[in-house]
């Protein structure tokens, strides 16, 4: 393969280039509203946002990235995954409606805190801000201020851009009604910076302080404000913001009509794809959590799974044998990187497995372990210092840094939590410490055993040599050399299949293996 020299720029540096030529001191801006189970699909946004903070990083540029929690909005309805009694909480911000388990702060802080533990773990270098702690300090006050002074203006844009009716009713601001703690519509007539009346269906008259956690914008209106606070220059977000009409769109001119600033470099991205169970994202849920991705996937996997791929495209996450093809194929181009040999078709790939490092490429090509063996391995190890010593017999482990046993340890991790949910039976097995029950050899399956005792005894104990001996007593035997692999697998792990057998086998001590097959040529 000839080396090619890169022509083409990753979508990660087109928009850091966009972003630091135009910004001084550029702001990237995520968020995500935690009103339940996290799922996989919210990775992306949080991925893409770092790769973009990374490449501008690269660029020399003091970047921020900001992690918006939106732990002010209301909670909808009681989801299915809730006791009962959260019946009572609908409507009320979601900051302060007690944790469903009494063990965190409050409901926000519950859902989105195993969602947090993931993006750290994938080295997101992000700032968390909560919404409702912005509310509280006054943060919003001057576009709260702004929607009321220019409250027709504002609803004729959204007429404008989104097409629905232009309401004389229209309310930008909900105060917060301080006697049954929901949201209500306030009173226009009476608003005077910093107050505004209003009267709440629950009978209860009050007053409300645009300055304090007494209300919230909507979100047309409270996405914009986002971007005036923080300065915000880019931002990835869901398609669905990014259609015609939608939240993108209003926004722009709020920001700019309405409070006199400049709308974010936008960066909308596709649904991530939950492989035969449909759509996967924030607002439409899965079986798959976040956490559970990241548990079960390499964090550089993962990093490299999101930012393969142009936002613009879906991705399909397969959490079954999907899982296995990426890590390979993210080996493959890491092993690419550093020998600098690709093709054009290879270019992008080669790239976003550079951004998926965040700056911290490794000086030298890591010890590379692939992940399918390592599954085969924990199957074989109770330990990660059994793991270690399976992989010793096929693996040269002496040069391994430290780097390099921690990311051993990291994919054996994962590949048990993979295995105890999200594997499929055919790659999980278990070695029998005798001849599993139930197992019938005939005469030439015993005969061909103890051939393959009589060619292991002296033999050099290594993946290809085993490999080479059972493939030449299978061809010689009369069970032939298929049928010698079943019966192997069967009175192994009582399995007529599993793991290629030279690298499993190597993988044994060797005197188990022999005495394994002593006893299949007696039984």
């Amino acid at each position: 393969m000839a080396y090619y020299k890169r022509v083409n720029m990753h979508w990660a540096d087109v928009v850091a280039k966009e972003v630091a030529e135009t910004c001084e001191k550029p702001l990237i801006a995520t968020g995500i509203s935690p009103t339940g189970i996290i799922h996989v699909g919210s990775l992306r946004e949080a991925i893409t946002g770092e790769s973009v903070r990374s490449a501008v990083e690269g660029m020399g540029k003091d970047v921020r990235l900001i992690y918006l929690i939106d732990s002010f909005d209301p909670l909808r309805k009681r989801y299915d995954f809730l006791p009962k009694e959260y019946e009572s909480y609908t409507g009320m911000p979601i900051s302060k409606i007690p944790c469903p388990r009494g063990k965190h702060d409050n409901y926000a802080h519950h859902f989105v805190q195993p969602f947090l533990d993931a993006v750290e773990s994938l080295e997101v270098k992000c700032e968390i801000i909560w919404t409702h702690e912005l509310y509280e300090k006054g943060a919003f006050a001057e576009a709260i201020d702004l929607s009321f002074k220019k409250r027709k203006e504002v609803t004729q844009i959204l007429h404008e851009v989104s097409g629905k009716e232009a309401k004389d009713d229209y309310a930008p601001y909900n105060p917060l009604c301080e006697k049954c703690g929901r949201f209500t519509n306030p009173i226009f007539e009476t608003y005077s910076f910093p107050t505004v009346e209003y009267q709440c269906t629950c009978g209860h008259h009050g007053k409300a302080d645009v300055r304090k956690g007494d209300g919230k914008l909507t979100w047309r209106l409270e996405w914009p404000a986002k971007w005036m606070i923080f300065g915000t220059s880019a931002e990835p977000f869901g398609k669905d913001h990014a259609a015609a009409g939608g939240s993108y769109d209003t926004g722009k001119r709020i920001v700019e009509e309405i409070y006199g600033h400049k709308a974010p470099y936008p960066i909308p991205y596709e649904f991530v794809q939950l492989k035969g169970k449909g759509q996967m994202h924030k607002s439409t849920g899965s079986s798959v959590t976040g956490l559970d991705a990241i548990n079960m996937t390499p964090p550089e996997v993962l990093n490299y799974l999101f930012l393969r791929v142009n936002p613009g495209k879906a991705i399909d996450y397969d959490p079954g044998k999907g899982v296995l093809d990426m890590a390979d194929e993210y080996d493959r181009m890491e092993g690419l990187f550093f020998s600098g040999e690709y093709t054009e078709v290879e270019e992008n790939s080669v790239r976003a497995y550079e951004i998926a490092q965040h700056n911290h490429v490794p000086k030298e090509l890591p010890l590379q372990v692939p992940y399918k063996h390592i599954v085969n391995v924990v199957q074989m190890a109770d330990s990660f210092e059994d793991v270690v010593e399976v992989l010793g017999r096929t693996i040269d482990l002496t040069k391994a840094n430290d780097e390099d046993m921690k990311r051993i340890k990291t994919r054996a991790d994962c590949a048990r939590f993979w295995l105890n949910g999200f594997a499929p039976d055919e790659v999980k097995f278990s070695v029998y410490p005798v001849i599993p029950q139930g197992i019938e050899l005939t005469m030439n399956e015993k005969a061909f055993f103890m051939e393959l005792v009589n060619r292991m005894n002296d033999a050099n104990w290594d993946a290809e040599t085993i490999s080479q001996i059972i493939s030449d007593t299978g061809k010689e035997s009369p069970i032939g050399l298929k049928a010698g692999f079943k019966v192997i697998y069967k009175v192994l792990i009582g399995k007529a299949a599993g793991p290629r057998l030279g690298p499993f086998l190597a993988g044994m001590d060797k005197h188990f293996v022999i005495n394994r097959f002593v006893q299949a040529s007696q039984h």
